[in-house]
């Protein structure tokens, strides 16, 4: 059965990689925000998975939540800011995105 767990891991943390690259090479800040929060969405599962593997569940459990928690408020309170910044264009945001280059 941990053999299972183990190899549901490993296909997270693929998925977890590929995420990554969204996070660092998305178009615009939104697709970076909703990449940093499936990251942040498939770290709890891990947690989760790896302590069915140690059988501490309880312990692993409640580090899940809490860190699905700070990561729920952490994308609210990010959204709210681009919003009110008014950084949801279709340019982008971010250093490679400015009209000049990054020597700006």
């Amino acid at each position: 059965m941990n053999t299972l767990f183990i190899a549901s891991g490993v296909a997270i943390l693929l998925l977890m990689l590929l995420t990554l690259y969204r996070a660092i090479a998305g178009p615009t800040a939104i697709d970076r925000l909703m990449a940093v929060n499936v990251i942040g969405t498939k770290t709890t599962v891990m947690l989760v998975i790896i302590g069915t593997i140690f059988h501490w569940l309880e312990m692993f459990v409640d580090i899940a939540l809490a860190y699905a928690l700070l990561n729920f408020i952490v994308t609210i309170a990010t959204a709210r800011y681009f919003h009110q910044r008014k950084n949801f264009t279709a340019a982008g945001f971010g250093l490679r995105h400015r009209k000049g280059g990054a020597e700006q």
